[in-house]
């Protein structure tokens, strides 16, 4: 018997209902992790809301990303990076109900665990991670290239950071000046929100920038496009809206079949770097599985300082 967070009707997350149910065996195909850890991301609770159309079957589970042991594997089942065996550290990304103190998955997305992650930290790391590594991939981001990122403390935003930073790419990041230290650490320019942010951009990026990378969807993120580069074609946001469609900025996202199968494909590379510690994830508060709701507050917050875990 196992525990998980289901959403019995649509709505926010108070919605959310904690309940004891049975973890199927897992089938050809298939694994059974023993989670250790589960990402809280804004994506989870989206998820769950009447907004995103209400065709899709409920209870909904909620929970994209975990970590943690595998206990049992499908007959003739290998994990994607290979072989598996019960009692192996591991992390899956795009599975279904990952809220739960155990999951059975397609082992297709499930990989072994880098040691220089810890648990927390590993179930972290692939939401965020491929949606960086889409954006630098839609920009077309090269060495030598400057890059705008707009909100570039944030989880999306910290792993451009180093992703860009492999490619050798200078990042010149916009975020509050109390987090100022957070791109520096990762070789980031910073520059602040507000008033006369174009004048900053073009101090700190005198010959101009070759791309842009809008996590935060505000106006001014927006209308920097318009101002900074010939077109749109280089740039992205991870938050659609009517003014991003009207400048003729790409959109991604994980519900996105062209998102969908990059980001699948992306994900052995990443668990690759963070292996070699050249991808990090800042952990900044875990809560037990017991208290998803209140993770879940301190995310739909929008200032956690890192990323948020839930613990069985």
């Amino acid at each position: 018997m196992a525990v998980r967070w289901i959403a019995p009707r649509f709505g926010g997350p108070e919605v959310l209902t904690l309940v004891n149910t049975d973890v199927p065996p897992p089938g050809p195909g298939e694994v059974t992790i023993d989670v250790r850890a589960a990402g809280v991301n804004p994506a989870d609770y989206k998820h769950i809301a009447a907004s995103r159309g209400t065709d899709r079957e409920l209870p909904l589970p909620i929970g994209y990303e975990v970590a943690g042991v595998l206990s049992a594997i499908g007959p003739g089942t290998e994990i994607a990076s290979g072989g598996g065996a019960a009692g192996d550290p591991v992390v899956a990304f795009r599975i279904s109900g990952g809220y739960a103190s155990a999951v059975t998955v397609p082992a297709k997305d499930v990989f072994a665990k880098p040691a220089a992650l810890d648990y927390p930290a590993a179930a972290n790391l692939l939401l965020a991670g491929t949606t960086a590594a889409e954006a630098l991939h839609v920009t077309g981001v090269a060495k030598g290239e400057t890059v705008l990122v707009h909100g570039a403390s944030g989880a999306v935003g910290v792993s451009v950071l180093q992703q860009a930073r492999e490619l050798g790419a200078v990042v010149v990041g916009t975020a509050s000046e109390h987090n100022f230290d957070v791109l520096r650490r990762f070789g980031a320019e910073p520059i602040a929100y507000g008033p006369g942010l174009l004048d900053r951009v073009r101090a700190a990026a005198p010959e101009g920038v070759a791309a842009v990378i809008d996590t935060v969807g505000t106006a001014e993120a927006v209308d920097s496009v318009r101002e900074l580069l010939p077109d749109a074609s280089r740039a992205v946001t991870i938050v659609a809206s009517d003014r991003s469609r009207a400048a003729g900025i790409t959109a991604i996202g994980g519900n996105m079949p062209a998102s969908a199968a990059y980001r699948d494909g992306v994900r052995a590379h990443l668990l690759e770097l963070a292996a070699d510690g050249r991808l990090v994830v800042p952990v900044t508060r875990t809560f037990p599985l017991a208290q998803a709701l209140a993770a879940i507050d301190l995310v739909r917050g929008g200032h956690p300082g890192g990323k948020v875990a839930l613990i069985p």
